[in-house]
């Protein structure tokens, strides 16, 4: 039973703010997410057949998973149960589960269960949806932040279809905006709004895609202006709303970012690639939001040295040395300072000669050890340090490598015919090359010759 009238609903909704009263209450109204609810698209086309299976509606604040929501249910031939997983337990949700199968057994009617915030349910919680979700007593609509696939069950996740929102377009915000402006009976069309396009392409770009915030910023702007509250709108009289104005009512621009989650990981991959990449001016881009959203420094410091190492290599060594030297000055002298370091070894490793053949020499030497047979030690390079070591033959042969032209001996010092490290013609790593190649002929020129008459350190 509901605990308000149909008055006192109707007054709750008037004073609910711009974002909610404003929301979408058909398919048609919906702005954004075309990629999976326009015309003929998936999720679409199950609702126009009255087809729903169980959905995870996946995306960052304000881009419409909510709306979505109420809009499928409105939709639906089902009954819809509403719930935020912050405020139930398992408790209240297995109350919902039974009068869903009561619901099926005597009307044949489904249930529709709108699990906001989802994730906040833990795994066990989660647990008691499934026999409901997989027999088909409940159509699940869950609706989270998170990266299902860190946040929920496998086994939920499998039985659902994820659709992931993206922040809203500019021009989508703008839509929402002028729609909000204009309707007389759920917006501010009853005010005389005198808009300039700079406001709204303000609201639209430092929003972030965002359309809860892009409004409230709108109905701050509008509100904010109003000299007399209880006066009706149409008495207020024009409302000018400059790019002044607009810059005022949505104050720091909004920067989604989440420090553990998608965000975190994507903008740390594009940092990586864009210096992999040799764009300089994309790696300072995603460096600059991962800082500004609060990101750990060190973080990006250790990112930034392992770049310098794969992606760059012997190409240019003194990339190592100065990415090291700005993860040394990050714990020297924090942030906002630490910035400084932290860009310079980021543009120069993204114009750095790019070279990853130590990278692959590693993996595969590393793919050897664990899969193929261990090379033993030869014996003229193992230990003959110690007493007894000549009874066992050990150093036997050894040729000293400064006893050479070049300081290269001719002989073998892995046993076994593998080339790992294959350098590149990029950067500095064209002379190791070079020069890696004479060295394999002169060891493998004369790998018969007598030892010189001088010995060898032991």
């Amino acid at each position: 039973m509901s605990l308000f009238n149909e008055s006192e609903k109707r007054a709750l909704r008037e004073r609910a703010p711009l974002a909610v009263r404003m929301r979408p209450r058909t398919p048609e109204e919906f702005v954004g997410q075309a990629h999976f609810f326009g015309p003929g698209r998936l999720l679409r086309r199950m609702l126009d057949a009255d087809r729903l299976q169980s959905a995870i509606l996946f995306g960052p604040p304000g881009t419409g998973k909510t709306t979505l929501a109420e809009v499928i249910a409105g939709r639906l031939s089902a009954a819809f149960e509403p719930m935020n997983a912050a405020l139930v337990g398992v408790k209240e949700v297995r109350e919902v589960l039974e009068r869903a199968r009561d619901r099926l057994l005597t009307t044949g009617r489904r249930t529709v269960l709108f699990l906001d915030e989802v994730h906040r349910f833990n795994r066990a919680q989660q647990d008691v949806l499934l026999p409901d979700v997989e027999d088909g007593v409940i159509i699940l609509i869950g609706a989270t932040t998170e990266n299902p696939f860190f946040a929920l069950n496998a086994p939920l996740v499998s039985r659902s279809q994820i659709f992931r929102f993206e922040p809203l377009a500019e021009d989508e915000i703008r839509t929402l905006l002028r729609r909000a402006m204009a309707d007389e009976e759920r917006g501010l069309g009853r005010y005389d709004l005198r808009v300039a396009d700079e406001a709204l392409d303000h609201w639209a770009t430092t929003s972030d895609g965002d359309a809860r915030r892009a409004l409230a910023a709108l109905e701050v702007a509008v509100l904010s202006q109003v000299p007399d509250p209880n006066a009706a709108p149409e008495d207020a009289g024009p409302i000018r709303i400059d790019l002044a104005v607009a810059e005022e009512s949505i104050q720091q621009k909004a920067i989604v970012y989440d420090g553990t989650g998608d965000e975190h990981y994507d903008a740390a991959s594009a940092l990586i690639k864009s210096m992999r990449g040799s764009d300089p001016d994309a790696a300072i881009y995603w460096m600059a939001r991962m800082l500004e959203a609060g990101e750990d420094p060190r973080f990006v410091a250790r990112r930034v040295v392992i770049c310098a190492a794969e992606d760059v290599g012997n190409a240019d060594p003194a990339a190592l040395m100065v990415a090291v030297a700005a993860m040394q000055a990050v714990e020297y002298v924090g942030m906002p300072e630490a910035r400084i370091p932290l860009a310079e070894a980021v543009t120069y490793i993204a114009c750095a000669p790019k070279s990853n053949a130590a990278y692959l020499a590693i993996d595969r030497a590393m793919e050897d050890v664990r899969e193929n047979r261990t090379v033993p030690v030869p014996m003229h390079l193992r230990d003959a340090n110690y007493p007894g070591a000549k009874r066992f033959g050990h150093g036997e042969g050894y040729k000293y490598a400064h006893d050479y032209d070049e300081g290269v001996a001719p002989q073998e010092y892995l046993g076994v015919d593998k080339t790992y490290y294959e350098p590149t013609d990029h950067g500095r790593e064209a002379q190791l090359k070079e020069r890696l190649e004479r060295f394999r002929r002169l060891r493998k020129a004369g790998s018969g010759d007598e030892q010189p008459d001088k010995q060898p350190p032991e």
